[in-house]
């Protein structure tokens, strides 16, 4: 799996002009399931990201993490993530999980976070939709995170 995430002071996800999840302060996680992947790595990687530290102490050092503070997540599916380009200009997505595959391991990941965090505190998107995704990154703030079992 691969999830770029990013801290925000809010985000949404509109599918067809409705807004289907939104967060005030905390992350936006996009992630992409490969044909590697497993429930075992969906499950790492949300540890991973609840215990994440970016957002800043009294000192302002990002020390804290989605456990200390009570901020929330907001989880898009994202195969594009998985789009090879070393080869010409049209990423191939050869390595991104089919549907079938892929949504399960989604879900399993948005599971495993809401059990760590709260289910009141991570919304997400829709899989497998044209969604329209707007946050203000905080920072900015950018990781790149990759499942490694």
């Amino acid at each position: 799996m691969k999830a770029v995430v990013q801290r925000a002071r809010n985000a949404s996800v509109t599918v067809g002009g409705e807004v289907v999840g939104a967060i005030d302060r905390g992350m936006v996680v996009l992630l992409g399931v490969s044909r590697q992947d497993d429930p075992a790595h969906a499950a790492m990687l949300a540890r991973k990201v609840a215990a994440l530290r970016l957002f800043p102490d009294a000192g302002d050092v990002p020390n804290l993490s989605l456990l200390d503070t009570g901020f929330s997540a907001l989880v898009v599916s994202q195969f594009t993530l998985l789009g090879d380009t070393r080869k010409g200009n049209r990423p191939s997505y050869i390595n991104a999980a089919p549907p079938e595959v892929a949504e399960p391991l989604y879900e399993r990941f948005v599971a495993e976070l809401r059990g760590l965090i709260g289910a009141d505190r991570v919304a997400t998107g829709r899989f497998r939709v044209m969604m329209d995704v707007a946050f203000v990154n905080e920072g900015p703030f950018t990781l790149l995170l990759e499942s490694k079992i």
